[in-house]
C-alpha cells in the first residue's frame, strides 16, 4: 500500500509541474548567434532576455510566466526557415528574429503557416510587403525610415555616393534612397557596392573618395560599418559620412574607435535618447556591456507582446496578432514598450526617431524627429 500511495503521489507531483510548463507563454529567439549577424543577433537576444526576466519576475503575463529557447540561425536564410517550422510545430505562441532581413524573408512563410506573430528586426522595405499578417517588425522598416533619412541627406548635401551591402537589407535601402532622391537637389554620383562579411574596403572607399560628392552615404551591417569608418579615417576622406541607424551603433563606434567619430545618422533607436537611458542603465548592469539599437529592438518587441496579450484578454495567436495590426501602446499604458509606438495593417512601426552625430565616441542626440504619421491614433 505504501507503494502505491508513493507512486500515486509522484504521479500527481508530476501532473501538477506538466500543468505549471502547460501554463508557460512558450515563445522562440531564432537569431544569429554566429556567422557574419552575431553582433545584432546577439544583442537581439539579450535584449528579448532582459524584458522576459523583468515579466517574469513581476507576475508574468495575465498570471502566466514567459518561457523561451533560443536558437541561432548561423546568419543562414535556410537554417532561420528550418528553425522557425521547429518553432512552429513546438507550438509556440510567438517568434522573435531573425535580426538580418535576408533571414525573415525565407522563414517568416513559416510562422505565416502556423499563423505565429513573428518579431523581426530586419528592416528591409521587402519584408512587410508581402501581405504577411503574422509579421511585426522592431525597428522602422525602410519604407518609414528612409522618407524622414531622405529629407536630412538633403538638408546635408548636393551630392552623394552610396556604399551598401549587396543583401536584401543593404539593397532594399540603396533603391529606396535612390528612389526619393529622384528629381531633388541632391544627386547620387555614385553606386558602390559591397559584399556582406566584406573584410578590406580599400577599393570601396577610394571610387567613393575619387567622385565629387559632398557626402558618402555608408548601409551596411554592423561589422562592415566598422570596418567602411576605419578605411574612411586611414584614407583621409574629409566628406560628411553619413548613414542610418547601422552606422552609429554603439557595437560600431566601438570597433572604429576614432574613425566613428563625425559620422552622422538618423537613427530609430539609440541608448543615448532619454528614453532608452535607463534601459540601457539595466542592460549594462545584466550583461557588463553595452546595448545598441538590436538591444532595444528585442526588449521592446516582448513588451509589445505583452501589452497585445494583455489587450487580447487571452493567450491566443491569432487574437495576439490581430490587437497589434493598426494598434498604438503608449509608454503611459505599457511602460516597456519604452516610446509610444503605432502599428499598421502590414506590422510596420511608427515612432519618435532621432538624429544624431558621434563625437567623442559617444552617438549624440541632435534632433528628435516626430512620428511620420503611418497610423492613425
Amino acid at each position: 500500500m505504501k507503494t502505491i500511495a508513493k507512486t500515486l503521489i509522484a504521479s500527481a507531483a508530476l501532473i501538477a509541474i506538466g500543468s505549471v510548463h502547460a501554463q508557460n507563454i512558450k515563445i522562440a529567439n531564432i537569431v544569429e548567434l554566429s556567422g557574419p549577424g552575431t553582433t545584432a543577433g546577439t544583442l537581439f537576444k539579450n535584449g528579448v532576455e532582459l524584458a522576459i526576466k523583468e515579466i517574469n519576475a513581476s507576475g508574468g503575463i495575465l498570471g502566466r510566466k514567459i518561457a523561451h529557447t533560443n536558437e541561432d540561425t548561423q546568419t543562414n536564410p535556410g537554417v532561420a526557415k528550418g528553425l522557425t517550422q521547429k518553432a512552429v510545430d513546438n507550438d509556440v505562441l510567438a517568434i522573435f528574429g531573425p535580426v538580418y532581413s535576408g533571414s525573415i524573408m525565407v522563414s517568416m512563410a513559416e510562422s505565416r503557416r502556423g499563423e505565429v506573430p513573428n518579431f523581426t528586426g530586419g528592416e528591409a522595405a521587402a519584408v512587410t510587403a508581402q501581405g504577411n499578417p503574422y509579421v511585426f517588425r522592431t525597428a522602422f522598416g525602410q519604407s518609414v525610415s528612409f522618407p524622414k533619412l531622405a529629407t536630412f541627406i538633403k538638408s546635408k548635401a548636393k551630392s552623394v555616393a552610396i556604399i551598401y551591402v549587396n543583401n536584401d537589407f543593404g539593397k532594399g535601402g540603396r533603391d529606396t534612397l535612390t528612389k526619393l532622391l529622384e528629381g531633388s537637389s541632391t544627386k547620387v554620383v555614385a553606386d558602390i557596392s559591397t559584399d556582406a562579411g566584406q573584410v578590406d574596403f580599400s577599393a570601396a572607399v577610394l571610387k567613393a573618395k575619387q567622385t565629387d560628392a559632398e557626402a558618402i552615404f555608408v548601409y551596411t551591417n554592423e561589422e562592415e560599418s566598422a570596418r567602411a569608418l576605419r578605411e574612411l579615417r586611414k584614407q583621409g576622406v574629409k566628406k560628411l559620412i553619413l548613414g542610418e541607424t547601422t552606422l552609429t551603433g554603439q557595437k560600431v563606434i566601438e570597433l572604429a574607435g576614432e574613425a566613428a567619430n563625425g559620422a552622422q545618422a538618423h537613427v530609430g533607436l539609440t541608448v543615448d535618447a532619454p528614453q532608452f537611458k535607463a534601459f540601457g542603465a539595466r542592460y549594462r548592469a545584466e550583461y557588463k556591456s553595452e546595448s545598441d539599437h538590436n538591444g532595444i529592438k528585442g526588449y521592446t518587441g516582448v513588451y509589445v507582446l505583452k501589452a497585445a496579450i494583455e489587450k487580447a484578454g487571452k493567450v491566443d495567436r491569432k487574437a495576439v496578432a490581430a490587437a497589434i495590426r493598426n494598434s498604438c501602446f503608449s509608454v503611459k499604458q505599457h511602460p516597456g514598450v519604452l516610446m509610444d509606438v503605432c502599428f499598421d495593417d502590414k506590422g510596420d512601426l511608427d515612432r519618435e526617431s532621432f538624429l544624431v552625430e558621434v563625437k567623442n565616441g559617444r552617438p549624440e542626440v541632435v534632433a528628435t524627429l516626430p512620428p511620420a504619421g503611418l497610423v492613425k491614433k
